[in-house]
């Protein structure tokens, strides 16, 4: 049951960090960045079910909610190759706003989004001097979260 309970704070932290730091660093999201966040709250999901299921219910949902914060990862993944110029975005909301097909300005100013988006490949960072965007450090901590949570879920299956 520890397990689990460890696998639910700490998937629901990564999350619950990039909420935060929009309220109180201004920090923008991209789609790509709040694609992210749903894999964690998966991984919660799943880890919060094994806290109250018994035996082997337990470990197949703590490994349940490994695999989906390596889903995560993989997004982050994902996200760090757009940053970077790797590849570009998959989604058509990762793309910096343009005038289009706009003829005059008043066409160009009901074609903009009411909120716009950041787009993708503009890495956020959060530490200063620290070369790890906001998507490079959740590839890290989603990899991490994703091992943890198997490694325990492993030992859970044997218990």
């Amino acid at each position: 049951m520890i397990a689990a309970l460890v696998i639910v704070v700490l998937a629901a932290a990564a999350p619950l960090f990039a909420l935060g730091s929009e309220t109180w660093w201004g920090l923008a999201p991209c789609a790509l960045c709040l694609w992210q966040r749903w894999p964690y709250w998966v991984a919660a999901g799943l880890a919060a079910l094994g806290v109250v299921l018994p035996g082997r219910a337990r470990a197949v949902l703590i490994g349940l909610a490994g695999l989906a914060a390596l889903v995560s990862a993989g997004i982050a993944a994902l996200h760090v190759g757009v940053e970077q110029g790797w590849w570009p975005s998959p989604l058509p909301g990762c793309a910096a706003p343009t005038a289009g097909a706009a003829v005059s300005i008043d066409d160009m100013m009901r074609s903009l989004q009411a909120v716009p988006n950041k787009p993708c490949d503009a890495a956020t960072f959060l530490i200063p001097g620290l070369p790890l965007s906001m998507a490079a450090m959740n590839l890290l901590y989603g990899l991490g979260l994703g091992l943890l949570a198997l490694i325990l879920a492993r030992r859970s299956a044997r218990a």
